[in-house]
């Protein structure tokens, strides 16, 4: 009976062993448009990719990709992901303007809190319930917002009449529209020309958040940061982590379970919180770059506020345009963004 025993328990290691040697190797290819020092690249992906592949046993690797390395420009990595092209992006639906127009009512200004964290489980929620139609073609692992957007120019922004005539880069739609409204030039570009753009004098100044500065080497271009008094954010723009569906849809079971258990809601809280504490190390090195940073107190920021709800109220016509409840969703959004601060 031992001798038996003996052999069934060697059997049963034996077609385990065999199970393991024929497990499926899944290599999942991650395109993005930051460089891999960047915040989100180095503090979000590259543990997430190192989850993924502990999670499942080294069964999933996760190959990171940085600079548009697979080629392409950032507008077109949404495509990239829905075509099969590569298997996960991260971008920015704001860069294909037009195609996201409910997403786009967190990146009005002034709605925003100051937390990229909070403000991205708002977007999650926010998309679950209004906006999953305008992502249908992937599988999405997580939208987010960066922290609150500010102004980073050559020259001093002390009031809103300062921005007239500047060449400011915004980085969508929504953005560009405040920032004429606000007075500015806008010029659309995607995050990585921005450096070029600024050395080479096409900008005067652009619109990002304090986290990815230091990629682009903004604080040592420019020598003045503008925030703003408040607990609003002038601006944020949204973020998608998407999967190519057919990549998603042909893992097993016990694999889709790894991902979906490394996705969703915590996932994209995870990323936003990286960018919170880049904001931090942002601004550290603009003061050791003796840079100069200033706040626009509460009277000016309710100028600026003032000047910039037209950019809200133009979005609700735009949606009325197309059959959407602009005005639904706009208190949709502004109701979570109150609800996660508190």
């Amino acid at each position: 009976m031992r001798m038996l025993k003996l052999k069934l328990a060697s059997l049963a290691l034996a077609v385990s062993a065999s199970m393991g040697a024929y497990a499926q190797e899944v290599t999942l290819r991650l395109h993005q448009f930051l460089p891999p020092q960047g915040t989100v690249p180095a503090k979000a992906f590259t543990p997430w990719a190192k989850k993924i592949e502990e999670d499942s046993k080294g069964r999933i690797k996760v190959q990171m990709y940085s600079s548009m390395q697979l080629g392409g420009t950032p507008p077109q990595l949404y495509d990239q992901a829905k075509d099969g092209v590569v298997d996960i992006i991260w971008t920015l639906p704001g860069y294909t303007p037009g195609r996201f127009p409910k997403s786009e009512v967190f990146e009005l200004p002034f709605i925003a809190g100051l937390s990229a964290e909070k403000t991205s489980r708002a977007l999650w929620d926010y998309v679950q319930k209004n906006a999953m139609d305008e992502y249908k073609d992937v599988h999405v692992l997580a939208l987010h917002t960066h922290g609150p957007g500010l102004f980073h120019t050559k020259q001093p922004v002390a009031n809103m009449e300062s921005l007239r005539g500047m060449k400011i880069r915004g980085g969508t739609r929504v953005v560009n529209s405040m920032l004429t409204k606000l007075g500015a030039t806008p010029v659309g570009m995607p995050v990585p020309a921005v450096t070029e753009a600024l050395s080479k004098g096409v900008l005067d100044g652009t619109t990002i958040p304090w986290e990815v500065a230091p990629a682009l080497k903004v604080q040592e271009l420019v020598k003045y940061h503008t925030t703003f008094a408040g607990d609003r954010a002038l601006y944020v723009t949204t973020f998608v982590v998407a999967m190519n569906k057919d990549s998603y849809n042909k893992l097993p079971a016990d694999l889709k379970k790894v991902i979906d258990d490394n996705s969703g809601v915590e996932f994209s809280a995870m990323i936003a919180r990286t960018q919170d504490v880049g904001d931090g190390v942002g601004r550290s090195l603009a003061v050791k770059n003796g840079n100069t940073i200033s706040e626009l107190d509460a009277a000016e920021v309710k100028r600026w506020r003032e000047t910039a709800a037209v950019v809200e109220s133009d979005w609700v016509k735009d949606m009325q345009a197309k059959n959407i409840d602009g005005a639904k969703l706009l208190a949709d959004a502004k109701a979570l963004v109150v609800k996660y601060d508190k």
